[in-house]
């Protein structure tokens, strides 16, 4: 879903569709870092299969967040990296983070 059209009129439906889900943003979260390949990818986002991490990159790609560079090397290489749209996630992730820290101190106080 990249097309404006197919997009949602409420903004915040459209953050959600494109990511509202635990992979994409700890995906960005990783990616915010550096240029990762695949493996790395996967072993820093946790326990993410490859099969639903391969379908969440193709959908970040996509929605034009998320850049894919393939190098015409033996054995091939494929690095991820965000978008220059997709660094604009960055205030995005930094309040949630923000958020985390401050519902974890506030839960441990109860």
């Amino acid at each position: 879903m990249n097309k404006i059209s197919e997009l949602p009129d409420c903004p915040v439906e459209t953050a959600l569709v494109l990511m509202g889900d635990r992979w994409k943003m700890l995906i960005v979260r990783d990616l915010l870092e550096r240029t990762m390949r695949f493996g790395e990818l996967q072993r820093s986002v946790g326990h993410i299969s490859q099969k639903v991490l391969t379908q969440h990159l193709r959908a970040l790609e996509e929605s034009g967040l998320v850049h894919r560079e393939v190098y015409a090397e033996v054995p091939p290489r494929v690095e991820y990296s965000l978008t220059e749209l997709g660094r604009t996630l960055k205030p995005i992730h930094d309040t949630m983070a923000a958020w985390g820290n401050l519902y974890k101190k506030e839960i441990s106080k109860a």
